[in-house]
């Protein structure tokens, strides 16, 4: 059975170090993608920007720098509370985000409870998969059959 953990907060998308403005989001795990986190920003457009990056690669952002490349995560302190910055890169662009460490590691924390790390791979219903997709099919009866009966030819002597 598939479950979904979502969260909807608050980030601040850093303009620059003395300017900020709010940004509404949902954070979005699902059971049926395990290694990921889903985040939706609502940034006054039509439709949310969203973006998908590896559970592990936030919950170590909780707690010390990492990634590289598009995503970069790390804590700070920010007016005087703990937050998780996020950096973000695109072809369209670049953003700095600070998530509340609280709100973050809270989240996190029932993603974790709902799939623990380490039993992932268990979600992924490779198993059922494979089954599904090595299964005969009624069709496969006339393959699995000798479409010659024998070697031989109808004609003596290989006469045609």
């Amino acid at each position: 059975m598939m479950s979904i953990v979502e969260h909807e907060l608050e980030l601040k998308l850093v303009l620059s170090p003395e300017q900020s403005i709010p940004v509404p989001a949902r954070l979005t795990y699902r059971t049926d993608d395990p290694y990921a986190v889903h985040v939706a920003f609502h940034v006054g457009s039509d439709s949310p920007v969203h973006w998908t990056f590896a559970r592990e690669l936030l919950a170590e952002g909780v707690f010390r720098p990492c990634g590289h490349g598009d995503v970069r995560i790390w804590p700070t302190r920010s007016e005087h509370r703990g937050v998780v910055c996020v950096a973000l890169s695109s072809p369209d662009g670049d953003a700095l985000l600070e998530v509340p460490s609280a709100a973050v590691a809270a989240w996190l924390e029932r993603t974790l409870r709902v799939v623990p790390p380490g039993s992932e791979h268990e979600w992924l219903g490779l198993d059922e998969a494979l089954e599904e997709l090595l299964a005969p099919l009624p069709a496969d009866d006339l393959w699995l059959g000798d479409p010659w009966a024998s070697d031989e030819s109808p004609f003596p002597d290989g006469e045609a």
